[in-house]
């Protein structure tokens, strides 16, 4: 372990950066100011835009071209200035002494080398070892990243691997060389909470073990509560506070900080609101999958059940959260029930009118009033469509609308509903923030004044701020239409905020069922007390 006495790794003075943009210049960060020490994390924190995934590429020196470094900035390592060394210089540096986990392994990832090849690239390049050695070697640091089967996984390629199995490969390729410094740029986004648990106290175990200072971002302030040493407060590419975690949390002093942490998903759905007429029902559902091994000519097919015969019951104005990890079944059994993906058995009724084996045409009349919000709205929008093409499409498609000009009214009227000013149907999908585009994603939906949405992981890789304000959204609007929702999601403290009842899915089955409070503040099964652990406690 490296002694924290010799002085920091990383002294990072007055960092500034600033982006050429059309129209002129964007300074996205400002004088921002950090230390990074031996076998402690430095946790960087703030909304989206603060400014913190640009401090860290700064520091790596992977910033875009268009932007440009303040000539102020000083980011000092073992004595060198790394603002003002050389490409040569820091590619020597960088993925050796000082590496970087990116938010999205995939496109980190080369799609078309194994994961092994990946690895042992840098160990050759670095460590000049032969490609022998550095395969063995890149099996290793696969064995101790926990990758099950080492042997077999080194010459997997990235898709053929789950998200939690990539970010380990994305740790494994970072930790090659064994660096001093480690920048972890949220690594934990949109996994299951067990993974985001598993992940973190790997990092932990490997920073105790070899001693490596840690800069981790991320959104997640339970995470930055558990595992980090010091907190920066970012907001608007400025620090507004900064110290020891402890005092950060217990006593903040600065009135962003204060926000930021009242910012945590809370308060309880109103069960009040409930009535007993059912809106949707599923009995029995089950979805199977074929799937086929093997090469072009001697392939071997079998069969994997991905909803196992379940039911639900859900009631006008009553959210159903479901939960569970990545491949549970969750996303497959809600896509099931509003006929997106066909069923292989079991009956399903909307409104008391059975839909299982309806096919699309016959669907067409019910699709107004059953609607879905995407885990991602940007990739649910045609970016060649402006904000009123996309709501309104669907008010012309179901002939909802007494011409273009009631339309339009209907189109603003939603986007006011959705908390956005209805003067931005012009713009594109492109302009707006993540939390924006869930909004508008949300106003696509309630346009059609539907009886039931599926609100599939719509808090996903949202700033904790804007989490709030979409909870807030969903609330008001079942209190004002007496909406039902099905709300899946990984992330425990936005079901306890918003459903009245949940159901715990593993392995295409219902292990664990009943009102929220009650499941995870007293779960009855092994699974749900895991979950349950992982996303309060962050603890494995």
């Amino acid at each position: 372990m490296l002694d924290a006495s010799a002085g920091p790794l990383i002294d990072a003075r007055q960092v500034g950066v600033s982006f050429k943009v059309e129209g002129g210049v964007v300074e996205a960060v400002r004088d921002v100011s950090f230390q990074v020490w031996p076998g402690r994390t430095t946790a960087l924190v703030g909304e989206s835009g603060s400014g913190k995934s640009v401090t860290a590429r700064a520091v790596m020196r992977l910033l875009s071209k268009r932007a440009t470094v303040s000539e102020a900035t000083r980011i000092l390592y073992a004595g060198q200035d790394m603002a003002r060394l050389s490409q040569a210089e820091m590619r020597r540096l960088r993925g050796n002494r000082i590496s970087m986990i990116f938010q999205e392994p995939m496109s980190s990832l080369n799609p078309v080398y194994t994961v092994g090849a990946q690895i042992a690239e840098g160990l050759v390049l670095h460590q000049r070892l032969s490609k022998r050695a550095a395969w063995a070697r890149a099996t290793e640091l696969l064995a101790e990243v926990r990758i099950p089967d080492p042997d077999a996984r080194v010459g997997s390629y990235p898709h053929q691997l789950s998200g939690g199995q990539r970010q380990r490969v994305m740790i494994a390729m970072a930790l090659a060389n064994r660096p001093d410094v480690l920048v972890a740029d949220e690594p934990t986004t949109a996994l299951d909470v067990t993974v985001q648990a598993e992940i973190l106290h790997l990092i932990a175990d490997l920073k105790a073990k070899y001693g490596m200072g840690v800069i981790l971002i991320t959104h997640d302030l339970t995470v930055v509560r558990q595992f980090a040493d010091q907190v920066v407060v970012m907001q608007h590419g400025e620090v507004r506070e900064e110290g020891p975690t402890e005092a950060i949390f217990t006593a903040p002093s600065n009135p962003y900080t204060k926000r930021l942490l009242a910012s945590e998903p809370k308060g309880r759905a109103d069960p009040a609101q409930v009535r007993p007429e059912t809106v949707l029902r599923g009995e029995g559902v089950r979805v199977e999958f074929t799937l086929r091994k093997g090469g072009a000519f001697r392939g071997t097919y079998s069969t994997l059940v991905a909803v196992d015969s379940l039911s639900l019951d859900l009631k006008r104005g009553e959210t159903l959260g479901l939960v569970g990890e990545s491949g549970s079944g969750k996303t497959t059994f809600g896509q099931a029930l509003i006929r997106l993906i066909r069923n292989d058995g079991g009956r399903i009724t909307f409104d008391g009118s059975r839909i299982e084996s309806r096919d699309r045409r016959a669907m067409k009349p019910l699709r107004s009033r059953m609607q879905i919000v995407f885990q991602d709205p940007f990739s649910s929008m045609n970016p060649r469509m402006s904000v009123r093409q996309i709501i309104e499409e669907g008010l012309i498609v179901n002939r909802i609308g007494a011409g273009g000009a009631d339309r339009f009214a209907r189109v603003q009227a939603a986007l006011r509903d959705a908390g956005l000013p209805d003067t931005i149907s012009h713009r594109f999908p492109h302009e707006f923030s993540g939390g924006q585009r869930q909004r508008i994603a949300i106003a696509r939906a309630i346009a059609l004044e539907p009886e039931f949405i599926l609100l599939d992981e719509p808090t996903s890789a949202l700033d904790l701020s804007v989490q709030a304000q979409i909870i807030e959204l969903l609330r008001r609007l079942q209190r004002e239409r007496g909406l039902s929702y099905l709300f899946i999601s990984h992330d425990l403290k936005v079901v306890r905020a918003l459903c009245h009842r949940v159901m715990v899915m593993q392995h295409g089955k219902i292990v664990e069922q009943g009102p929220v409070d009650e499941v995870l503040v007293n779960p009855k099964t092994d699974y749900t007390r895991r979950l349950v652990r992982a996303a309060f406690d962050i603890a494995t």
